[in-house]
């Protein structure tokens, strides 16, 4: 069963459109050509990915750490 879900799970991932769309203010900054203000942008925006990508994993190890418990 896990098995089956994590090759679902991977599959829905690798299928996913990437998305264009973007607020006002990052287009706006990176329309200016200000190479240092368009690193900064994309800096942030990997800083703010990580967490949620963070949670889950942590969340993932809690439910695994948590069976592998229950199992003993």
């Amino acid at each position: 069963m896990f098995k089956k879900t994590f090759l679902i799970f991977l599959f829905l991932i690798f299928i996913a459109q990437s998305s264009y769309s973007q607020c006002a203010m990052c287009k706006a900054v990176v329309e200016t050509g200000d190479m240092e203000m368009a690193e900064g942008v994309n800096n942030g925006i990997s800083y703010l990915m990580v967490f949620p990508y963070l949670l889950i994993g942590l969340l993932g190890y809690a439910l695994y750490r948590y069976k592998k418990k229950a199992e003993n």
